[in-house]
């Protein structure tokens, strides 16, 4: 049998060993890291912040989940709470951000002009008070904390935390508030065709990709840069076509 080296061919055998190889590895580093300039330590930082994402303590406390790489915690994205001085009352117990609630009650009023009443279920909701509903509910059902996350966000990751969403109902069909049956009322046929108008969207279609539960009476508002910036990512996770 002929060894390995017989099985060479002659040139490579007779070739020396490049000198490449005899390089220390710390000069090409730091080569490496002058060419990079401050793409290095952008690497180092985007390193750490998945570190802290992945291997650090879950963001919600009674949640062992952790965020995915596109930010979504059980299929939410994450939202911080809407300043105080932004909100105005809508009715007793009700805010809204005070261009969404502008909209919503040129809204409200084109609706009724149409013979459509619009009723106001649940607005801006405090962090404190999504925590409360989630793990509440969540108790009271026996549910898992996915199992609860498909028909409610965590807290910290509810678009009613920014003040730009709502729930609406049909004043004249107060059975289908909150349930899928809201499809079936004039309420909904006029917000699919109208809403737009007044830079509303429906934000967890049948069948979205976040995986929330299918939810016709929560709308958001998208009509200001502040909004567009709040739900751009939302947004653009709905409409892509990939995998993720």
């Amino acid at each position: 049998m002929r060894s390995t080296r017989e099985e060479l061919p002659v040139a490579r055998r007779l070739s020396r060993p490049s000198k490449r190889r005899e390089l220390p590895i710390a000069p090409v580093v730091l080569s490496t890291a002058l060419a990079l300039g401050g793409g290095l330590a952008a690497l180092f930082l985007l390193q750490e912040q998945l570190q802290q994402r992945f291997w650090g303590p879950p963001p919600v406390a009674g949640i062992s989940a952790r965020p995915d790489f596109q930010g979504r915690l059980l299929g939410h994205f994450p939202y911080g709470e809407a300043k105080a001085s932004n909100l105005v009352d809508l009715a007793p117990g009700l805010q809204l951000d005070s261009e969404a609630a502008t909209a919503f009650e040129e809204m409200r009023s084109a609706a009724a002009a149409d013979g459509v009443q619009l009723r106001v279920i649940s607005a801006f909701r405090p962090i404190a008070m999504q925590k409360e509903i989630f793990f509440g509910v969540k108790s009271e059902r026996n549910q898992s904390a996915e199992e609860r996350a498909r028909v409610s966000a965590p807290p910290g990751y509810s678009e009613h935390s920014t003040g730009l969403a709502m729930d609406l109902g049909d004043d004249s069909l107060p059975q289908t508030n909150l349930s899928e049956s809201f499809e079936g009322t004039p309420a909904f046929y006029w917000l699919q065709n109208n809403a737009h108008r007044f830079h509303y969207q429906l934000s967890f279609a049948k069948g979205n990709r976040q995986g929330v539960s299918y939810e016709p009476w929560h709308w958001r508002y998208e009509g200001s840069a502040q909004a567009l910036q709040q739900f751009e990512a939302a947004h653009r996770f709905n409409q892509s076509r990939g995998p993720f």
